[in-house]
């Protein structure tokens, strides 16, 4: 079964920005392609064979779970008391330098060094109140942070975004 995490990404301005860039629109990654490894830039290829891809990323403190997204995992973009977006992971990787030109973050602010693109994409604006309803699920939580969700979790959200 797929893995689920949530990932706020509409809440700041600085992440609300960064979504502006790749997010909301695909990124040319080929443009990038001096930025990428080989065996990175042949998998968006495979994956994105049109060359263009959305991408989100972590900061490193998430390497080791990161290191568990695989292409199928699902992810819930969060802001604003709502699931903004939801996407399924198509490539992840670990590339500081990619990060940096996709983002462009001020100096001195935290830097993804995680990166994913992103496959069937949409928006959804979900209140938060129908994810807290699901089994397992606290009412007021604000999904502070990436969150990796275990199987019962993800298998209800998995059923609500089915629905």
């Amino acid at each position: 079964m797929a893995q689920v995490f949530i990932q706020p990404s509409y809440g700041t301005p600085d992440a609300r920005r960064y979504g502006a860039a790749s997010l909301e629109q695909a990124v040319e990654f080929r443009a990038y392609a001096d930025l990428l490894e080989p065996a990175d830039l042949a998998r968006l290829n495979a994956l994105h064979p049109g060359g263009r891809a959305r991408f989100w990323g972590a900061k490193d403190k998430y390497d080791r779970r990161m290191d568990t997204v695989t292409t199928g995992d699902v992810v819930l973009f969060t802001g604003r008391k709502h699931v903004q977006a939801t996407a399924e992971v198509g490539h992840s990787f670990r590339n500081p330098g990619f990060a940096r030109h996709l983002w462009n973050p001020d100096p001195g602010k935290c830097l993804f060094s995680n990166v994913y693109s992103l496959r069937h994409y949409r928006r959804v604006e979900l209140p938060y109140d129908e994810i807290w309803a699901l089994p397992g699920f606290t009412a007021g939580d604000n999904f502070m942070g990436l969150r990796f969700l275990d199987e019962t979790k993800s298998a209800a959200v998995i059923g609500l975004l089915s629905s």
